[in-house]
């Protein structure tokens, strides 16, 4: 193998080991002893929970361009049949976080050996599906002392074909939060309905009320999305449900938007304790800020790699996804970029079969990027 290629056999024993939210130890372990194989005399290695900073001294340092990676799976219980396919069972690299940290390996096991003028910092950061690992490792000690000055991402997007990039400046994903609403009245025999309040039908009733803040609050030139993708009640047929808890998601393009919608699920949840006399409490759970590219600095990236051979870019729309890393660029300018991996298998399901063909390319061009940033 080739050394490039070397790192899509890296996402593959990634791929085997998918551990969720602060629990990634044997991820870390695994990043932590091939790091220690790399040249050693201009690493400065610190970890942090699960996470792991490595700090590249350069040359002749005037600033430090971060990089981070995300380590985290998610509870997805793998179907892809692949010989390298989940050995955890219920958890699965769904979403790429194998194929982001075998990237980020790939660059820094470049720059080990062939330094540049200014420092790099790679950021191996736990915790991204949730419950949200940057705003704690932004506010750690080590990312205090080791700030870097701009900071670069990527997620892959299983729509583009390999050899593509898409990005955007200003706001390319959402502010989201999780949701999730317990209602408890009072249960009793399914023969007595009116002895009893009875939480299924009040669930049912705030679903539906939910799905009037959208089309009803918010402003139609904006846009946002409430979604309740899990509802659980009752404890048998004939008996009528005590307790029923709502899950869902809020993804909105505005900060107002999310204050505005978070006003009404309250208002709303509200009159569901009035109306069916039950008592009704709201988590919101993890909350994600947005993702806002820095526009100068992205506008330059778009440049840069529309002169490289064999990388097509693309000028994205915002999307409602939601990533973590939004609340880094909220502190430090900098950009992500969609990376093309070309699966018929969306992000977070549990078929997702990227091409790793894109890895090679993502450590080229994030190689050549940097060395450029790097040295100017």
């Amino acid at each position: 193998m080739s050394q490039l290629s070397s790192f899509v056999a890296i996402r593959r024993d990634l791929h085997k080991i998918p551990e969720l939210g602060f629990q990634e130890f044997k991820t870390q372990q695994y990043l932590l002893d091939y790091i220690h194989t790399l040249p050693q005399e201009r690493l400065e290695i610190k970890t942090w929970k699960t996470g792991i900073f490595v700090k590249v001294r350069g040359t002749a340092p005037r600033k430090t361009i971060g990089y981070r990676a995300d380590m985290d799976g998610l509870p997805i219980t793998e179907e892809t049949n692949l010989p390298y396919c989940s050995e955890h069972e219920g958890n699965m690299h769904a979403c790429g976080h194998d194929i982001h940290m075998s990237i980020a390996l790939g660059v820094l096991t470049h720059f080990a050996s062939h330094p540049i003028k200014d420092d790099l910092l790679f950021i191996f950061q736990p915790a991204e599906e949730g419950p949200g690992g940057a705003r704690p490792m932004l506010e750690s000690e080590i990312m205090k002392t080791w700030k870097p000055d701009m900071i670069v991402a990527l997620h892959i997007a299983p729509e583009y074909p390999v050899g593509t990039i898409a990005t955007k400046e200003g706001l390319l994903f959402a502010n989201t939060s999780e949701l999730f609403i317990d209602l408890k009245g009072k249960g009793g025999h399914a023969a007595f309905p009116h002895l009893a309040n009875d939480m299924v039908v009040a669930a049912c009733s705030l679903v539906t009320q939910l799905q009037s803040i959208v089309s009803r609050n918010v402003d139609p030139l904006d846009s946002a999305v409430i979604t309740v993708g899990k509802i659980s009640g009752g404890t048998v047929q004939n008996v009528i449900a005590e307790r029923a808890r709502l899950e869902g998601t809020i993804r909105t393009l505005s900060v107002e938007s999310m204050s505005k919608v978070k006003e009404r699920i309250e208002a709303i949840v509200k009159g569901i304790e009035i109306g069916y006399q039950c008592e009704a409490t709201i988590d919101y759970g993890s909350m994600y800020h947005q993702v806002y590219n820095d526009e100068k600095l992205t506008a330059e990236f778009m440049q840069f790699v529309e002169q490289l051979p064999d990388v097509h870019v693309v000028r994205c729309k915002e999307a409602m996804t939601g990533e973590d890393f939004g609340y880094m660029l909220a502190e430090i300018p900098g950009f992500m970029f969609w990376l093309g991996v070309d699966s018929p298998y969306g992000l977070h399901h549990a078929k997702l079969t990227p091409d790793e063909r894109a890895i090679d390319k993502a450590i080229a061009l994030l190689t050549s990027y940097m060395t450029w940033k790097g040295n100017e």
